[in-house]
């Protein structure tokens, strides 16, 4: 056995710069940019997430918020905020979630507001968490996982280098009801990625 991990010592950030992009931990002041985004958005969300018809008062999405920086705090999940560099609007969210902190194996999952598709922004916030989750937390592995019809999606990760590893078939219902395959891809350090900078 190794030395105990102190989750809440691990590395974290104020915000990380990209060009078009700025990601950077939910703040409970977001919740109405946030609940903006997802009343716009719910039509372009619902075939994917889940959650797309929560968040029907403020208060749900407020309460939300400071349950991603809880989980923060101890380093359950980096939730974060999508910020355009240019005007400062949301855009969407991105999460790194540690999926096993002794092998340094972690996923990331991600969502864009209906408006702000097609400008790169999520390549590119999921470029810098990537960066991160490699350099500062000492990643063996990043997941990205889709279902098979996000085309849009299964793009980011094409984008970046992650290696296709498989399609699970029948993996679970989607929103939709009907049965999803979800397409697996993965980045080791071994792996020549698109770091950007």
């Amino acid at each position: 056995m190794g030395e105990e991990l102190l989750l809440s010592l691990m590395p974290d950030f104020e915000e990380l710069k990209g060009e078009r992009v700025i990601v950077r931990p939910y703040r409970e002041e977001d919740a109405p940019a946030l609940f903006e985004a997802i009343q716009e958005s719910r039509h372009h969300l619902r075939p994917w997430l889940p959650w797309a018809d929560q968040h029907q008062r403020i208060e749900e999405t407020r309460d939300w918020i400071n349950r991603q920086r809880a989980a923060w705090l101890v380093r359950e999940s980096y939730g974060c905020v999508v910020l355009s560099r240019a005007d400062e609007r949301f855009v969407g969210g991105i999460e790194l979630r540690p999926q096993d902190w002794q092998a340094h194996v972690f996923e990331i999952g991600y969502w864009l507001r209906a408006t702000a598709t097609g400008r790169g922004y999520m390549t590119e916030a999921a470029q810098l968490l990537t960066s991160f989750a490699l350099r500062q937390l000492g990643a063996n592995r990043i997941v990205i996982r889709c279902d098979e019809r996000n085309e849009r999606s299964a793009a980011i990760p094409r984008r970046l280098g992650f290696v296709f590893e498989g399609c699970l078939r029948n993996e679970a219902l989607a929103p939709d009801g009907k049965l999803r395959n979800t397409l697996v891809f993965a980045l080791t350090p071994a792996d020549q990625w698109q770091a950007g900078q």
